[in-house]
């Protein structure tokens, strides 16, 4: 039970905690559009994050996948979405002013 507590629920959260953390350091110190490019190569390391979760649950650790992959990827896109949020608004914070005078 504490395994799949720790892969399922406790790995994704931490993960996705340091993407964001170096998500929101790139976006307030280099810019939106290098944020945008990390962006990008975020979605490949985060792929190969959860690749490599459900493989060490179910084949290491052969647990129930039935049970794991929902639990592993309810955590793993409930925290993509409070990142997305998160880095849109230090994004809107830091946009230039000509862009905001344009926007609706």
């Amino acid at each position: 039970m504490i395994e799949y507590i720790l892969l399922g629920v406790l790995a994704p959260i931490i993960l996705n905690l340091m993407h964001m953390i170096i998500g929101l350091y790139v976006v307030t110190q280099r810019g939106n559009l290098m944020s945008l490019g990390f962006t990008g190569m975020g979605f490949l390391t985060k792929t190969m994050g959860m690749i490599f979760l459900t493989w060490l649950g179910v084949v290491y650790f052969e647990l129930d996948f039935r049970i794991y992959v929902p639990i592993l990827t309810f955590f793993w896109f409930f925290t993509h979405i409070v990142e997305a949020f998160v880095i849109q608004h230090y994004m809107k914070e830091n946009g230039s002013k000509h862009i905001k005078q344009i926007q609706i």
